[in-house]
């Protein structure tokens, strides 16, 4: 896919999720529909999900598409601890070369992570998609996905919780 279709691909599924999101306050519900959305669009995608912050410094798998994920991760360990404690996105060609990587899934290849803020600033979760293709992830994932990130954020008003972490 060259990088003027990925910027079709994003562009169609920021404006589908901003509509089917439009008016929703329920952070599972926003996150499973986001998952769903991401998995059927993103033709590279082998796992697209969230893991929430569920207690300080702790990560647990939220809604995801694709096989099954792993289920607690804490900050100090792979990419999604890595994103979640860092609070930046992660863009990681070669999972296998990443320190602490778990391999939740033994074909994964590579990943991107995006912190995911509740309205107040506090980190409530990390978007994560993964690829059973090396390097399948660029510069236009990471911007797109943030905005994913961030459609998300007014979702997660009324029953998102955040961790001072």
């Amino acid at each position: 896919m060259n990088a003027e279709q990925k910027r079709h691909l994003y562009t169609e599924t920021l404006a589908e999720l901003g509509s089917v999101l439009d008016g929703i306050d329920d952070s599972i519900t926003a996150m499973a529909t986001c998952a769903a959305v991401l998995f059927g669009k993103i033709p590279y995608a082998s796992w697209a999900g969230f893991y929430r912050v569920v207690a300080p410094r702790q990560l647990r798998v939220g809604p995801y598409q694709g096989g099954i994920g792993c289920l607690e991760i804490p900050f100090d360990r792979g990419v999604c601890g890595a994103a979640a404690r860092l609070r930046q996105t992660q863009v990681v060609a070669d999972v296998n070369a990443f320190p602490g990587h778990i391999a939740c899934d033994a074909a994964s290849r590579s990943e991107v992570v995006v912190p995911i803020y509740e309205p107040g600033g506090g980190l409530v979760a990390v978007l994560d998609v993964d690829s059973h293709e090396p390097a399948a992830f660029d510069e236009i994932d990471r911007e797109f996905l943030e905005k994913v990130a961030a459609t998300l954020r007014p979702c997660l008003k009324d029953n998102a919780r955040a961790w001072n972490v």
